[in-house]
């Protein structure tokens, strides 16, 4: 049995297969043996795999789900489970709220919905960090006008006492200047959330970036890592300002890199693939339109990866795993990924787990 094949019910009215095909939910059609018989786009998107390769094989192969799930989808009743763990065939874990109702006249048959909880919390994050960066660019325009002048002026005191005091004295005046030195590169970096000018945008050949960023990674900060690609060749140009995203990308690679525990050799791999399905508000200048994400960039390493505690919350500023960090790389990708039009987001995916950083863009039209 396929999903449910109905003629035109009047002329030039869509079929309930194209409505099926359609519709944002996940379905599948179990048959008596609990094996798959039919999917849509929705669901072939959520769990990554065609319909060829999903049609046929038992649930249980291509999705684990808690046994308790198994229980309550043989029974011959309408079943629900919210916020369920769950993990792909390939090792990707999710959230989602799985339900089940049974298809009359089909005796074991069931029908499955699976209501992504991953992607929803994920893109309720994206409109919560938006909010928190307008109240970080305000601290960070306060701090910048508040502390910048009144540290030159120290520094420029230091440089006037160090001609009058002897070699001990001298210590003392460098430890000041390298001190406010520092400070200021750290105002530097927070002066880049005041930064609220549109980005001129163009079209862009996305290898041309990735490559020009991993080249500036081997050459400088990446001799502690293996850099790999598992690029989709056929990709459209991205609609992009180049310099952030090169800067993103550094910054990225720069904390993978800065993940790889002492002695050992670390691996990133820069991935890129078509992703559909996926848009956001566009400004209200536009319209209300919704813009089309559809160029996916990946960058996953192999390291340990940020603390259970802090994941939920590492594009907010002053969050960081490192012990030196002072929070603020991953809260400027997060801004300049929006600033591109384009979203990022994170998990731990595979087994053994890996990070991995998603940045999704709008393709050139």
């Amino acid at each position: 049995m396929a999903l449910a094949r109905s003629r035109l019910t009047h002329a030039g009215q869509p079929s309930t297969d194209a409505l099926i095909a359609a519709l944002p939910t996940a379905l599948l059609v179990l048959d008596g043996e609990g094996c798959i018989a039919s999917v849509n786009a929705a669901a072939e998107m959520l769990l990554n795999a065609s319909a060829a390769h999903l049609l046929h094989k038992p649930l249980g192969i291509v999705l684990r789900i808690p046994a308790a799930c198994h229980a309550g989808l043989r029974e011959e009743s309408d079943f629900a489970a919210y916020d369920c763990q769950l993990e792909t065939a390939r090792g990707v874990r999710l959230r989602a709220h799985l339900l089940g109702s049974p298809l009359p006249d089909y005796p074991g048959w069931r029908l499955v919905t699976l209501h992504s909880a991953t992607a929803a919390h994920s893109m309720g994050q994206q409109f919560d960090r938006r909010d928190r960066s307008r109240s970080a660019i305000g601290a960070a325009a306060m701090l910048a006008h508040e502390i910048k002048n009144p540290l030159s002026g120290i520094r420029g005191a230091a440089q006037l006492l160090d001609s009058h005091v002897g070699i001990n004295g001298s210590d003392l005046t460098r430890l000041i200047r390298d001190e406010v030195d520092r400070i200021t590169a750290l105002i530097d970096r927070m002066e880049a959330f005041t930064d609220s000018r549109p980005l001129e945008c163009t079209s862009q050949n996305l290898y041309a970036i990735l490559e020009h960023a991993r080249a500036v990674a081997v050459a400088g900060f990446g001799d502690r890592i293996d850099i790999h690609d598992a690029y989709d060749p056929s990709l459209p140009p991205v609609f992009v300002h180049r310099d952030s995203l090169v800067q993103i990308l550094l910054n990225l690679i720069k904390n993978a890199a800065e993940a790889v525990p002492d002695g050992e050799r670390g691996t990133v791999t820069l991935t890129t693939r078509y992703r559909h399905g996926v848009s956001v508000a566009s400004s209200a200048a536009s319209g209300g339109e919704r813009r089309p994400l559809s160029i996916e960039v990946g960058i996953v390493d192999d390291g340990p990866g940020p603390g259970e505690e802090i994941v939920d919350h590492l594009f907010e500023p002053f969050v960081s795993s490192k012990s030196s960090g002072r929070g603020l790389g991953l809260a400027l990708v997060d801004k300049l990924v929006r600033d591109n039009g384009g979203i990022i987001q994170f998990s731990r995916d595979g087994t053994p787990p890996r990070s991995v950083f998603r940045i999704l863009l709008p393709r050139a039209a």
